[in-house]
């Protein structure tokens, strides 16, 4: 596929190779082949040898780093919690990639933690800052106050916890269970990420 600027394009469409190219705004290299990351129309600088997109309708948002994200834990394995990344802080739009993230056991508090299954659960939406950024991967740090669990539910009977008066504790209504988690200062059972 040999594509111009003015040619309309979609998220993950080729719009050439590395050898050809560098990346611009609303491209990135995968493997070799630089793609689109939004729907729009390519923008090619002959002279510097880039190509970008121009956004068909409002700029999506970008994550970058030192960026506070929401998302939702995946999965907790060992020493790395899996998150998908739903939602920027304080910023309306869609993402711009549907971004994955990991927090390693040393990212989530300051101090030893001995277990990560003792602060996150699959299933808690987690307020959380970027560190680093590998493509559409994701490393995040949930070290400061305003950092970590949001939104969380009961293991025993996934009905919404609230927090206790005691630092990182959980407490269900429904089943009088309490939980551990590394809670946000910004904790709210009712918090929407839509």
């Amino acid at each position: 596929m040999k594509v111009k600027s003015g040619d309309f394009v979609m998220p993950g469409d080729i719009l050439g190779v590395s050898e050809q190219f560098l990346p611009d705004k609303w491209t990135y290299d995968d493997e070799g082949q630089i793609k689109a990351v939004i729907l729009g129309t390519v923008d090619i600088i002959s002279s510097k040898k880039k190509v970008s997109i121009i956004p068909s309708s409002g700029n999506p948002a970008v994550v970058n780093l030192g960026d506070s994200v929401y998302g939702e834990i995946t999965d907790v394995r060992g020493q790395r919690a899996m998150i998908n990344v739903q939602k920027m802080k304080n910023i309306d739009r869609q993402l711009a990639l549907p971004y994955m993230a990991t927090i390693h056991i040393s990212q989530v508090k300051k101090g030893y933690l001995e277990k990560l299954t003792d602060v996150f659960k699959i299933g808690d939406v987690i307020e959380a800052k970027v560190s680093k950024i590998m493509g559409d991967n994701l490393d995040l740090n949930t070290e400061d106050k305003e950092d970590g669990v949001v939104k969380a539910m009961c293991t025993r009977c996934r009905a919404y916890m609230v927090p206790t008066e005691k630092k990182n504790e959980l407490y269900c209504e429904v089943c009088d269970r309490k939980e551990r988690r590394k809670v946000s200062l910004n904790y709210d059972c009712q918090k929407q990420l839509d």
